[in-house]
């Protein structure tokens, strides 16, 4: 039994439908299956069946495509009109946002779509491409035996292509897009800025910084920032042509622990820490051009003594760690 569209432009109209309800459900977040479903025919298929029923709105001739050869180009012809789109939108603003795409396509298709309205009704009737339904498996089966070798490859190949696009569509929403991975570690001065810090201190005063603290690993981290006073000497090793570090002292001053969950960078905002902590500290040892380390590990570390100088681990604790800031003091 064959179903047959012929007072109407079906299809047509289910395309500019497709699209009409997919913005909504998209921004509004409405409902994962039916984004998942319409959101293919939106940028795999209408753009390109759509554009190709303005060019050939009639039947199949020896001059015009058929149905099949109609659905197995319109996924090629997509994929390009959905790339030009987003090379467009790229050089216009500068970057390709999920709104301005979506809306960019939606207005491509809707425009086609009342131009292949009108070719459409324009078009004599009996020379109309008509959608048509035949139920009847056995009778399409005895149809794809009687098709010419041009006709199986192209359906062979529609089918391939849509096996293919729906694989990596899946894969796609259910792989977690992962970018670089990184912690954003920062120390400020009292006042919020970059040249306010505390240089010369009096043993025993208290002085504030401010530490910041981001995580974008794509997982939930438990930090630990150990504060070390460390006493070094840098020479210049004229054979090599760099600097020589020798650790006289180094001293534990203090030991943070935070837990932080991942969060996801915004380009479009100002980067602000996930985690600020206004650390105060004061200085026991007295000296000058000491250095005030903060090392940054994403493990508990161990427990260290107050007055024990570890000045031979020093070295070992700074290649461990995963970031380190340093600040430079002289102490009264």
């Amino acid at each position: 039994m064959k179903i047959l569209f012929d007072k109407y432009p079906v299809d047509i109209i289910l395309c500019m439908l497709c699209s009409a309800i997919l913005i909504p459900i998209i921004l509004l977040n409405i409902n994962d299956t039916l984004k998942i479903f319409l959101g293919l025919l939106f940028l795999l298929f209408v753009p390109g069946y759509l554009l190709l029923f303005v060019l050939f709105p009639t039947k199949k001739t020896d001059e015009v495509i058929d149905f099949i050869e109609r659905i197995a180009l319109s996924f090629g012809i997509s994929l390009g009109i959905v790339a030009i789109t987003g090379i467009a939108l790229y050089f216009i603003a500068g970057k390709i946002q999920t709104e301005s795409a979506l809306i960019s396509i939606f207005i491509f298709e809707i425009s086609i779509g009342i131009i292949s309205l009108y070719r459409w009704f324009k078009t004599v009737p009996d020379e109309r491409l008509v959608l048509s339904i035949d139920i009847n498996s056995l009778k399409l089966k005895n149809n794809f035996k009687s098709k010419g070798k041009l006709d199986k490859v192209l359906i062979i190949i529609l089918i391939i292509l849509i096996i293919v696009t729906a694989t990596i569509f899946i894969f796609e929403i259910t792989t977690p897009r992962l970018g670089e991975k990184f912690t954003g570690f920062n120390i400020l001065g009292p006042n919020r800025n970059t040249t306010n810090y505390p240089r010369n201190i009096t043993v025993g005063e208290n002085k504030t910084i401010i530490i910041g603290l981001t995580n974008h690993e794509y997982q939930t981290i438990n930090y630990t920032i150990e504060v070390w006073l460390i006493n070094k000497t840098i020479t210049f090793n004229e054979s090599t042509n760099e600097n020589t570090i020798s650790y006289d002292n180094a001293w534990f001053v203090d030991k943070i622990n935070i837990t932080l969950n991942h969060t996801d960078k915004n380009i479009d905002k100002e980067w602000e820490p996930q985690w600020e902590y206004n650390y105060t500290f004061k200085i026991s040892k007295k000296g000058e051009n000491l250095t005030l380390a903060f090392l940054l590990f994403k493990t508990s570390t161990d427990s260290y003594n107050y007055t024990k100088d570890y000045k031979d681990i020093i070295k070992q604790k700074i290649d461990y760690s995963y970031e380190e800031l340093y600040l430079w003091i002289t102490v009264h």
